[in-house]
């Protein structure tokens, strides 16, 4: 009885992480989308920078009611979780402004593989046939909704890599200082959204200016664009907490997985809202595909030998890897 209520109770917090994280993520992208189409809003990473300054003062005044405890994470993990944090939203920026929309969506498909990799070397990670052609699936049904033109240049395809890797490792970065140092949501935020407000408040305008060709000092403010930009900054302490929930519940790959289903809600929120991009037939039937897939993925990689972690003795000078890709973080 104990046992299947605590399944019951890890199912029930699965599903409430996993919802609260595409209505956060689903929410951002139509409020920013919002900004940059009827409000020329263009600043993506100052933007960004402005989030986590919005989470940083979440997490401070969570830490003053005594909801965060004390914690302890060494600088060095700390420098390096960031660096990967910024170099994949600068690298996704970057991507989107060098590639064609087709490369640049195949690119973060490529994630998929990429955080499966990065699971199979550095923790040992082992996926049964089901769980491989269920990934399979769903990528093949989001290329199918999204991929329409292809090009390829050199400094894009540098973008997109950077973007990719970057963004995997960052991800698999989570799940790895939350095992490591017992770290839940919240006290991982409280370390790093900080440091990474900072820095990017300071890189943001050159980037965005960069990018744009527009000075965010010059941007005429209104008040409705500025309601806009504190509605997105709101949005975004969900979105940042969710990820980290979410990751460490299901690990990156996982995570992935179940996150182009957000691709899928927003080609059909933007059909509603915007009107522009119409849903024709290839489009349907890649839903279709993709939430088949998603749904084989579930069944697959919960059965037993679908994804778990080989046994083997650690080597001395890594002995913090992770447990099994199934297990739960309890302080989540």
């Amino acid at each position: 009885m104990a046992s299947a209520a605590s399944k019951d109770s890890k199912r029930a917090g699965d599903l409430a992480s996993w919802l609260f994280n595409i209505v956060t993520s689903v929410g951002i992208i139509i409020v920013n989308k919002t900004l940059l189409t009827n409000y020329g809003f263009s600043f993506a990473t100052t933007l960004t920078g402005l989030h986590f300054v919005t989470t940083t003062a979440m997490t401070l005044f969570l830490k003053w009611l005594g909801f965060i405890k004390k914690s302890h994470l060494p600088w060095p993990e700390l420098l390096r979780f960031v660096m990967f944090a910024n170099f994949s939203i600068v690298g996704m920026n970057v991507s989107l402004m060098w590639n064609s929309v087709g490369f640049y969506q195949i690119a973060k498909l490529s994630m998929i593989p990429v955080s499966c990799f990065l699971e199979v070397v550095l923790d040992n990670v082992r996926y049964s046939r089901d769980t491989k052609l269920s990934i399979l699936l769903v990528l093949l049904g989001v290329a199918i909704c999204t991929v329409t033109d292809v090009s390829v240049n050199a400094k894009g395809l540098i973008a997109a890599v950077i973007a990719v890797w970057s963004t995997a490792l960052q991800q698999y970065y989570v799940h790895f200082l939350q095992r490591k140092y017992s770290l839940g949501s919240f006290d991982l935020l409280g370390h790093t959204a900080p440091l990474q407000a900072t820095s990017l408040l300071l890189l943001g305008p050159f980037l965005d200016y960069w990018l744009t060709e527009k000075r965010i000092d010059a941007y005429p403010y209104l008040l409705t664009s500025v309601l806009f930009v504190a509605l997105s900054c709101t949005i975004a302490v969900g979105t940042n907490l969710s990820q980290f929930i979410c990751i460490g519940r299901f690990t990156a790959v996982s995570f992935q997985v179940l996150g182009h289903m957000k691709t899928i809600l927003v080609l059909i929120l933007g059909f509603i809202f915007f009107g522009k991009e119409g849903l024709n037939l290839h489009v349907i039937l890649g839903m279709f595909v993709a939430i088949m897939g998603m749904i084989w993925y579930g069944n697959a990689s919960s059965k037993p030998g679908g994804k778990e972690r080989i046994s083997s003795k650690p080597r001395e000078d890594h002995n913090t890897l992770l447990p099994s890709s199934n297990s739960n973080l309890d302080k989540v």
